[in-house]
């Protein structure tokens, strides 16, 4: 889908180059990306920083040498503008090469950290490891990114950890307070909770939950036992809403740049790092990223996220506002062509907050499965669900079906996701596509 340049900026007349599965169709035709919460373009802005650092400060980092000094200048800059972003301190953030490493460092990090404990403590280690062979346990939501399900499944395989998957309520969408209350052991050491989730755009009560977990640890330090930690997965919620870690009180925080027009690379926010909470290396090498993430840095890559970031902070409420009018325009015309009996808005939950340019729907009719409809589109680029679950074939996404949304209406689901620059015109150009997709469908039948 990327090999259209600049997504959403092409002139009203202008080509992209045809992808596979939007159907087959010898002439051009103008392309309109709605798949933003897949990956977004590089702004023009982070492209320069990103070339400028490749001609500049092609050093390595660790060097005296200029060309090294400079590297590093622009390594505690781009830090610095993380932080910012997000409400923190740069001594905070450590840079990974994306949201699935951050994910698992956490996660590692919680597993190694209880063992180690539990190894230097002896048998004295009771308020540790309160149960004999006991694991450390997680607590997460059913509809979390597949880099926190799948590493959390592995250890529960591999029997060195205990892992909850609240489900999430089909009223919501969201996972509820009390039920990841009801779901904490003694052994429990994190809380791993999505900001957004990536399919329907719904926004979990993570400063609640890091309130609640809180209050929880004092009476849990009373007791003798250790804190529970918080983690957040802020990929989707970056870029499109305010996102400051000192109101979602949490431990850790993960950093995704394609999500928000930067590069392929990310960070994690440790709150305290090395201090506060601790971190534990899954790589050794030469010491960099206080040792936490060793590895000569990727200068280029560091200087685009962090003019990303840079443009985040200046401008993420002009970005909200202008992604929410053009959501709901899209909303407004899915239901008027469709009418609203046919239109099944899976993504909205009464009295729940979701992201401002995400609409998860579903055409209601017997042939009209999601990957059908988008494989007659000649206009739209989008997808059915998470990029991630793309060889599930014609499954509807676990994510719908844990939300409550029915099977038969599931599998009709695409998920739409506008971006800075997409306009009303392209919402008006997409819908009619659709509609063309579907009286071709219908037409078979």
């Amino acid at each position: 889908m990327e090999a259209a340049a600049a997504p959403g900026r092409d002139a009203p007349g202008s080509t992209a180059s045809q992808p596979s599965g939007c159907g087959k169709h010898s002439s051009p035709e103008r392309k309109v990306y709605m798949d933003y919460n897949a990956t977004t373009p590089l702004e023009p802005e982070v492209i320069q920083a990103v070339t400028e650092a490749m001609w500049e400060a092609w050093g390595n980092p660790s060097s005296p040498y200029p060309a090294g000094r400079k590297a590093k200048d622009i390594i505690k800059a781009a830090r610095e503008s993380l932080a910012k972003m997000i409400g923190g301190k740069p001594q905070d953030i450590i840079f990974t090469s994306g949201g699935t490493e951050s994910n698992n460092l956490v996660i590692h990090s919680v597993v190694k950290h209880f063992y180690v404990n539990q190894t230097s403590k002896g048998d004295t280690g009771v308020h540790h490891s309160p149960v004999d062979g006991a694991k450390p346990h997680f607590i997460t939501s059913s509809v979390e990114h597949d880099s926190i399900r799948l590493p959390l499944e592995h250890l529960a395989e591999e029997q060195a950890a205990a892992v909850t998957f609240v489900p999430v309520s089909k009223a919501s969408g969201q996972a509820e307070v009390d039920d990841i209350l009801a779901a904490v052991r003694p052994t429990t050491r994190l809380v791993s909770i999505m900001l957004a989730n990536n399919e329907t755009g719904v926004v979990m009560p993570v400063p609640e939950i890091s309130q609640r977990i809180k209050a929880l640890n004092q009476e849990r330090a009373a007791a003798g036992l250790p804190p529970i930690l918080v983690h957040t997965d802020a990929a989707q919620a970056l870029g499109k809403r305010r996102v400051d870690v000192e109101d979602l009180g949490v431990d850790f925080l993960t950093i995704v740049g394609h999500k928000f027009y930067g590069p392929r690379i990310g960070a994690l926010y440790v709150r305290g790092l090395g201090e506060c909470t601790l971190l534990h290396p899954m790589l050794f090498g030469g010491g960099q990223e206080q040792n936490f993430r060793p590895g000569t840095e990727n200068t280029p890559m560091i200087a685009g996220l962090g003019k990303a970031a840079e443009l985040v902070t200046q401008n993420w409420e002009a970005y909200e506002a202008h992604m929410r009018d053009i959501r709901d325009y899209l909303e407004e015309r899915l239901e008027a062509e469709f009418g609203q009996k046919r239109i099944h808005l899976n993504s909205q939950f009464p009295g729940t907050e979701r992201l401002p340019n995400t609409c998860n729907f579903s055409i209601q009719g017997p042939r009209l499965q999601g990957r059908m409809v988008l494989a007659q589109c000649r206009v739209l680029m989008a997808s059915v669900g998470a990029a991630c679950h793309s060889d599930h074939g014609d499954q509807p996404s676990p994510v719908l079906l844990n939300s409550g949304i029915p099977f038969s209406v599931a599998r009709n689901a695409l998920r739409l996701s506008v971006g800075r620059s997409t306009t009303r015109a392209e919402v008006d150009l997409i819908v009619q596509d659709l509609k063309q997709a579907v009286a071709q469908l219908e037409d078979q039948a």
